[in-house]
């Protein structure tokens, strides 16, 4: 059996104290660069964002120096065969695979490459209020180049893309998820078909408007109703809906759409899913990988909270009377879930699509940014490449690269990082599953009631608690009872959808 804890008559070696120490100062400077970056996109002026790259970039020049110093290597030889626990094991793990690939990049490459994203940010934001791609071009090809660079000195004779890849998470195989791609190829687009065909009279919403003023305020109390710690964080407004910090201090945001409450406010939700993980992760162990969120993990939190929680029925049975009181409605239950779960495969944006279309946006990125960052298209080449798929898998073509290849900001940062929101739509089917299974309570009486405490206390004890303590494939298995897979997804769309649209 392994040793889960440290003899208490040996001392704890010096190396592995010096090599904590190293660790935590890492993630404080990380996560003041994480408090920079949420300024830049939610208070800064504009005219800031020159000196923000050059802060940025100072900063992570000084992160890459801490942890490519030699003497990390030093100690972590000196720990290879040290009487450690699992848990200070798991830490050593973690720091190694970091150390090993940072020290392949060389310095100046990791500060150019975070100034030049940095400094991208504003110019995809001008571009995109311009539909301008041709201004945008050049940024994206230097990012392109840079980060090919960047994976050609972590591994010169693998694919840049799968590189890229596994340093989103170095757990899951992207052979993994490119078998749950194919699985959704095969199922969603006929149910898709199936569904368009029925063609059922469900609810919208008035044809109205609302100020920002009652959307944030109806946000504002889904999240009170969900427990949300505003102790430990708050609700603001940016360009893209996103949630960033720590245990301590987790902010999300949200986007006001006059016609559309309910896309800001499924929006705040799924933040809010983020929220809930990061704090739930456990205090004690911040600053060190079992403080530290598995990133594939992160998008089934938020997917739990925004598609097996809000887009319930029971949900919509409990807080129908608040949204009513908000926005002046009158919306019963049943027509509030039919407003919040009708599919749009006409719809040209990806966080403004439904629950099912979603993932074929995700495929189509995917496969944009593969062959682009395999050189097999040309930047120019991207708006055109991106309107054929779109109107192979959905059947419309965007009229401007507003609408189409401009409208995600994160190609500013790097590629390989789409498929985490279909995994963990996946991911988040699949949870549900085992906590339905594994509560001895009913969740959708739960649900309908208002108590959220028990689903939150489940993924707390099965997912939150755990940090970096696991690879992402053990942890999934440990919390579910099998590998990934998108059978649960795809019975649970067949489901849901087949009942609302009547097929």
């Amino acid at each position: 059996m392994p040793n889960s804890t440290i003899d208490p008559d040996r001392d704890t070696p010096d190396a592995y104290d010096e090599l904590l120490t190293r660790v935590e100062r890492l993630t404080y400077l990380q996560d003041a660069g994480g408090i920079l970056g949420w300024d830049q996109q939610v208070t800064m002026p504009d005219g800031g964002a020159p000196a923000r790259a050059k802060q940025q970039s100072a900063l992570s020049g000084q992160i890459h120096e801490l942890r490519t110093d030699e003497q990390v290597g030093e100690w972590l030889d000196e720990l290879d065969d040290a009487g450690l626990s699992d848990e200070q094991r798991a830490v050593v793990r973690e720091t190694r695979r970091s150390y090993e690939e940072a020290t392949r990049v060389p310095g100046d490459l990791v500060e150019t490459i975070t100034e030049t994203s940095s400094a991208a940010q504003q110019v995809w934001q001008d571009a995109k209020a311009e539909d301008d791609f041709e201004s945008f071009a050049p940024t994206l090809a230097e990012i392109r180049d840079l980060v090919v660079e960047r994976a050609e000195h972590v591994d010169p004779d693998r694919d840049p893309y799968r590189v890229m890849f596994e340093g989103v998470d170095p757990d899951l195989e992207l052979a993994t998820v490119e078998d749950v791609f194919d699985d959704l190829r095969e199922a969603l687009p006929p149910l898709i078909e199936d569904l368009q065909a029925a063609d059922p009279d469900l609810a919208t919403l008035p044809d109205e408007t609302w100020d920002e003023e009652t959307e944030l305020a109806l946000d504002r109390a889904a999240l009170e109703e969900l427990d949300y710690d505003f102790e430990r964080g708050r609700l603001d407004t940016s360009p893209h809906p996103f949630t960033s910090g720590t245990q301590f201090d987790c902010r999300v945001t949200t986007w006001v759409k006059p016609e559309d409450p309910m896309n800001s406010l499924m929006a705040t939700i799924h933040e809010y899913g983020h929220a809930s993980y990061q704090l739930g992760l456990p205090q004690e162990h911040y600053g060190t990988p079992l403080g530290q969120a598995r990133g594939e993990i992160h998008e089934s939190q938020s997917r739990f909270w925004e598609n097996h929680v809000a887009r319930t029925r029971p949900f919509w049975e409990y807080f129908a009377p608040t949204l009513n009181d908000h926005l002046g409605t009158d919306l019963t239950p049943q027509e509030a879930y039919e407003v919040v779960n009708q599919i749009y495969p006409e719809n040209l944006i990806r966080v403004e699509a439904d629950e099912l279309t979603y993932h074929l946006h995700i495929i189509l990125r995917s496969e944009v940014e593969k062959r682009l960052v395999r050189g097999e298209i040309e930047v120019s080449e991207v708006p055109r490449v991106w309107n054929d798929h779109m109107e192979e898998y959905l059947g419309i073509r965007p009229g401007t690269d507003s609408e189409g290849c401009l409208q995600d900001i994160h190609w500013t940062s790097g590629f390989a990082g789409f498929q985490s929101y279909t995994v963990g739509s996946v991911l988040a089917a699949q949870l549900d599953a085992a906590m339905r299974e594994d509560l001895n309570q009913d969740v959708d009486e739960l649900v309908r009631e208002g108590e959220f405490e028990p689903l939150l206390s489940w993924m707390n004890e099965h997912v939150h608690r755990h940090g970096g303590r696991y690879p992402t494939d053990e942890l999934i298995e440990r919390a579910t009872g099998e590998p990934l897979t998108a059978e649960y997804f795809i019975d649970y769309a067949r489901e849901k959808f087949g009942e609302l649209y009547g097929i």
